[in-house]
């Protein structure tokens, strides 16, 4: 039905989406699918809704290029309830090493990002300073308050889901950054096991409204991008990607804001500040060496996926 390539990458770019600084859309570009996967999303339009309301169920599967989708989709599902664990506790008990594999495997991805841009004439280079520019800066906002009006939460879902399809941005750190994660992750989960259904929906519904439009807005715009100026657009990927690094750093200080859900406490990144260099001496420093070393060479198998599992 669908080669195993394809669950393996979703699998992989689910995984990156638990790690706040970390893009799954990163990951879809490393792995090659990235172009493919917007073009996909951009197929759920008018046409498909036709089909499906004339029960021409194999023209609207064939349509949105359904066996790719289900491929990418399971490896996200089987991430979730496994490696997604994993990278929880590594990220909890080993950020550093965590940070420095994905650091890794995503400094070793720009050269072949960059190669994917046919010529680089003045626009290409003005895009790719733009997205180093945008990426790097991510890392310096401060967290906003957050707020219950209904097109703040829109909003919130808009960028949220946006943010985690657009190589180097991550989903749940921008929602961090905005403010919206107590309010969305914390306070409508609290609701919803406490019994308080209404409030929890006055909350959920609008960020979901927010986040389904977000998505097929900038599922349609980066397909046109991508036949109007592919080298721009990649371009400015690459320099996003590029400018994520600052984020990804393995050794800095890492803000965090406490969480109370069911009674238990947690803590999520709010942002960070005070980036240094390791101390070469220690063994741990060569242990996160060692993980980067690791990433980057997880990259070159992925490569080899992105030219032998793409299709379907």
């Amino acid at each position: 039905m669908f080669k195993i390539g394809l669950v393996l990458k979703g699998f992989a770019i689910g995984s990156a989406n638990v790690i706040p600084g970390v893009s799954g859309g990163t990951i879809a570009v490393i792995t090659g699918v990235y172009e493919r996967l917007i073009e996909a999303l951009n197929r759920f339009d008018g046409t498909t809704a036709r089909l499906l309301l004339r029960l021409n169920f194999r023209g609207a599967w064939e349509r949105v290029d359904g066996r790719f989708l289900l491929g990418i989709g399971i490896g996200l599902v089987v991430s979730i309830v496994t490696m997604a664990r994993l990278l929880e506790w590594g990220f909890d008990c080993h950020p550093v090493l965590v940070w420095a594999f994905f650091f890794g495997l995503i400094v070793a991805s720009i050269p072949s990002l960059g190669a994917r841009v046919k010529g680089w004439t003045l626009g290409p280079v003005a895009g790719l300073v733009a997205g180093l520019g945008t990426g790097g800066a991510v890392a310096f906002l401060q967290p906003a308050s957050g707020s219950d009006n209904i097109i703040y939460l829109v909003l919130c879902g808009a960028v949220a889901v946006c943010s985690m399809i657009i190589p180097g941005l991550s989903g749940s750190f921008v929602l961090l950054l905005m403010g919206g994660y107590r309010l969305v992750m914390v306070d409508a989960v609290n609701s919803l096991t406490g019994g308080e259904v209404g409030r929890a929906l006055n909350i959920l519904i609008p960020f979901l409204i927010g986040g389904v439009a977000g998505l097929i807005l900038l599922s349609r715009l980066l397909s046109w991008l991508f036949r109007r100026a592919h080298d721009l657009t990649m371009a400015l990927i690459t320099g996003f990607v590029g400018g994520s690094l600052v984020v990804i750093w393995p050794w800095k200080i890492t803000i965090t804001e406490r969480f109370i859900h069911e009674g238990e406490e947690t803590e999520k990144i709010a942002g960070f500040t005070g980036w240094f260099l390791p101390d070469v001496g220690t063994e741990s420093t060569w242990v996160a060496l060692g993980c980067m070393l690791a990433g980057a060479a997880l990259v070159a198998v992925g490569a080899r996926f992105g030219n032998s599992g793409g299709t379907a």
